[in-house]
C-alpha cells in the first residue's frame, strides 16, 4: 500500500510502507492506494448482438495501480470508471458480432477488451492485466433451440457411426466369405493335383516294373496301358 499525502490541500509526496513522519495539522493522507493486483467481477450485463439478440455477459477484470498519484488525481472513483468503461467497450465489441461469432470468439473479445481498457486506464496510472468473459448467456428461447440442435447433431453422429459400423461389419463378412471361397477353391485344386500326381506315379511304377520284365510282358504292358 502507498499513501498519497497532501500538505495544506496540495499534493506533497507519496509514502512507501514503513515508518513515515507527518506534520500535524499540516500534512494529511488523501488516499491509501492498494498496489496489489485486484480482481473485480462485474454483474451480468445485457448486450445486443448484431443480429438483434440480447445476451447476458458476465465479466471479470484484473488490474493493478502502477501510479498512485495519477490514480488519485486523474480520475475520481477509478473502480467505477473502469466498470463503466468495460461495459461500454463490451457493448461496442459484442454489438458488431452476431450470436454465433460472439459465442465462438471469446478469446478475441478478451484480447480486444484488454487492449482498449489498458490504453484508456493507462492515463489514470492503472494497468489492466487481463479481462475474462466468464459466461455468455443467450436468451432462453435461443438456448432451447441450441440444445435441440446439439441433440439432433449428436443423434445424427450416432446414426452415422452405427451405419458405418454395419458397413464395416458387412465388408468384413464379405471379405471373410471371399477368402474362404478362395481357400476352398485352392484346396480343391491342390487335391485334384495330388490325385493326378498319385495316379501318374502309380502308372509310372507299373510301367517301370514291366519294362524290367521280358519283352512279351512288355507288349502286354503296353496293351494294358
Amino acid at each position: 500500500r502507498m499513501d498519497v499525502v497532501e500538505r495544506l490541500g496540495k499534493y506533497k509526496r507519496t509514502l512507501s510502507p514503513g515508518l513515515n513522519l507527518l506534520v500535524p495539522f499540516v500534512d494529511a493522507v488523501r488516499t491509501k492506494v492498494d498496489m496489489r493486483e485486484q480482481v473485480v467481477s462485474f454483474p451480468p450485463q445485457p448486450v445486443i448482438t448484431s443480429d438483434n439478440l440480447v445476451v447476458s455477459i458476465d465479466t471479470v477484470l484484473y488490474f493493478k495501480v502502477v501510479d498512485p498519484v495519477r490514480a488519485t488525481y486523474e480520475i475520481s472513483h477509478f473502480l467505477q470508471a473502469i466498470e463503466q468503461l468495460t461495459v461500454t467497450t463490451l457493448r461496442n465489441v459484442i454489438g458488431s458480432l452476431d450470436l454465433e461469432r460472439a459465442l465462438t470468439s471469446r478469446d478475441q473479445i478478451n484480447k480486444h477488451l484488454s487492449s482498449v481498457l489498458d490504453e484508456t486506464t493507462g492515463r489514470w496510472g492503472i494497468k489492466v492485466t487481463r479481462v475474462e468473459i466468464k459466461a455468455i448467456e443467450p436468451p432462453p428461447s435461443i438456448r432451447d433451440s441450441m440444445e435441440k440442435q446439439m441433440r439432433a447433431e449428436r443423434e445424427r453422429r450416432a446414426t452415422i457411426l452405427n451405419a458405418e459400423g454395419h458397413k464395416q461389419a458387412a465388408i468384413l463378412t464379405a471379405e471373410g466369405e471371399k477368402q474362404a471361397a478362395v481357400l476352398r477353391a485352392d484346396g480343391d485344386r491342390q487335391s485334384r493335383i495330388l490325385q493326378a500326381e498319385g495316379q501318374a506315379k502309380a502308372i509310372r511304377t507299373v510301367f517301370d516294373a514291366i519294362h524290367q520284365a521280358n519283352p512279351s510282358q512288355k507288349v502286354l504292358a503296353y496293351q494294358y496301358l
